[in-house]
């Protein structure tokens, strides 16, 4: 079999653009009404088209642009099915690293994500995006913790990338201060070591996280 060598500067490109625009999304330079054409991008970034076409496609695969009418690409819109989906996908992740804290139940683990959680949610001022990443950072501490490399790569997929970008879409509509304040009482049911507890309170937890993005949805104009 032959195989043709890898360019890894065009992929660190390509995932440079990706950064670039995923950023943009979620500070609002990109909105709803933006149209995304590559050749612009290319332009404006002063590079080829190549990596630019990838980061879109990308983007398109994960489920945050979608093919535009005219050309181009547009931010998609996430519907109440495809919301429900994500969260379904997260309570299983997140619900089976719950697990193995459980049945590890290391004090040390536990109390470094103690840490972990009072140190993000000592928010002053905090702006929605403040949230949401306070959020985000808590529960990846939860999977690093633990040490399953592909839960933790099944986790990035769904929050770093379009998770990230529709739940933060959705919650500006919604009560997202709600969002932290109870993550202590996860690390208490995971002390008892207690396999099933930790599993039915990550997936109350997750479920209640889904409500307040059902919530945001609704209420979006």
């Amino acid at each position: 079999m032959a195989l043709r060598s890898i360019t890894t500067q065009r992929r660190r490109l390509a995932d440079e653009v990706y950064d670039q625009l995923v950023a943009a999304i979620m500070s609002r330079d990109i909105g709803p009404d933006d149209r995304l054409v590559q050749e612009k991008l290319a332009a404006e970034l002063d590079i080829s088209r190549t990596p630019v076409r990838e980061a879109l496609l990308r983007l398109e695969k994960e489920g945050v642009l979608h093919l535009a009418n005219s050309g181009g690409f547009r931010l998609a819109k996430i519907t109440e099915e495809e919301t429900l989906e994500l969260y379904q996908a997260r309570a299983a992740i997140e619900g089976q690293a719950a697990r193995i804290l459980a049945a590890r139940n290391d004090p040390s683990e536990l109390d470094a994500l103690r840490g972990i959680i009072q140190d993000n949610e000592k928010l002053t001022n905090p702006t929605t995006q403040d949230y949401f990443i306070a959020n985000r950072t808590i529960h990846r501490a939860f999977m690093e913790m633990a040490g399953n490399r592909f839960l933790l790569e099944m986790f990035d997929m769904i929050w770093g990338r379009a998770m990230a970008f529709h739940l933060f879409a959705a919650i500006e509509n919604a009560d997202i201060a709600s969002s932290l304040g109870n993550h202590m009482a996860l690390v208490d049911v995971l002390a008892t070591g207690d396999r099933g507890d930790a599993l039915e309170a990550f997936t109350a937890h997750i479920q209640d996280g889904f409500e307040l993005h059902i919530d945001g949805i609704r209420r979006s104009p």
